[in-house]
């Protein structure tokens, strides 16, 4: 028994083949961008707390959440001298 496929058929998964390659080729930049900020941030809050660790004997803390360990794992040092001369400019 022979099957016959038409053209059109394969003329279509070709298509399709190339068009999920490239659609996901465009989708990866983006994640690996995402996934980036995500490292950086997580790195950030690991620096938020070990700065607390030391911090803590001289009465000197950062808050931590996303907006702090975003800055700081983006800007890396100058973020982290950044948010403590922030943090005491505007202390009460």
């Amino acid at each position: 028994m022979l099957m016959f496929i038409e053209y059109s058929t394969v003329f279509a998964y070709v298509i399709g083949i190339i068009l999920l390659y490239f659609l996901g080729k465009y989708l990866v930049v983006p994640m690996k961008t995402v996934l980036r900020l995500i490292y950086n941030s997580l790195i950030g809050g690991i620096s938020i707390l070990v700065i607390n660790f030391v911090g803590g004997n001289f009465n000197f803390h950062i808050a931590l959440n996303p907006v702090t360990a975003f800055i700081i794992g983006t800007l890396g040092i100058p973020g982290v001298f950044m948010i403590s001369i922030l943090k005491k400019l505007f202390e009460i």
